[in-house]
């Protein structure tokens, strides 16, 4: 990978993090460091899922893959975050 696609990668991470923050209701206690993770590896899993379904390269915006990607996101936002509550307490 080329250090243009790490820099793409992590963007686009942080990116689909946030918005995978913004679907899960409540207060997440995850670092902005684990919300881009979370982020990045949606991103990933998100795009192997578009590609297994046939819909990762359309004419236009990519919908359903940005809607597999954001809704991975929360769902591992939600996991992480109910994770680390379980821990603290």
């Amino acid at each position: 990978m080329t250090p243009e696609g790490i820099i793409s990668a992590i963007i686009i991470g942080a990116i689909i993090g946030i918005l995978g923050r913004l679907v899960v209701r409540g207060k997440q206690r995850i670092s902005a460091l684990a919300t881009v993770a979370v982020g990045i590896v949606a991103a990933l899993v998100g795009t192997w899922l578009a590609s297994l379904i046939g819909v990762q390269e359309t004419n236009g915006v990519d919908w359903i893959e940005l809607l597999l990607q954001i809704g991975l996101a929360a769902v591992f936002v939600a996991a992480v975050s109910g994770r680390r509550r379980r821990s603290v307490l």
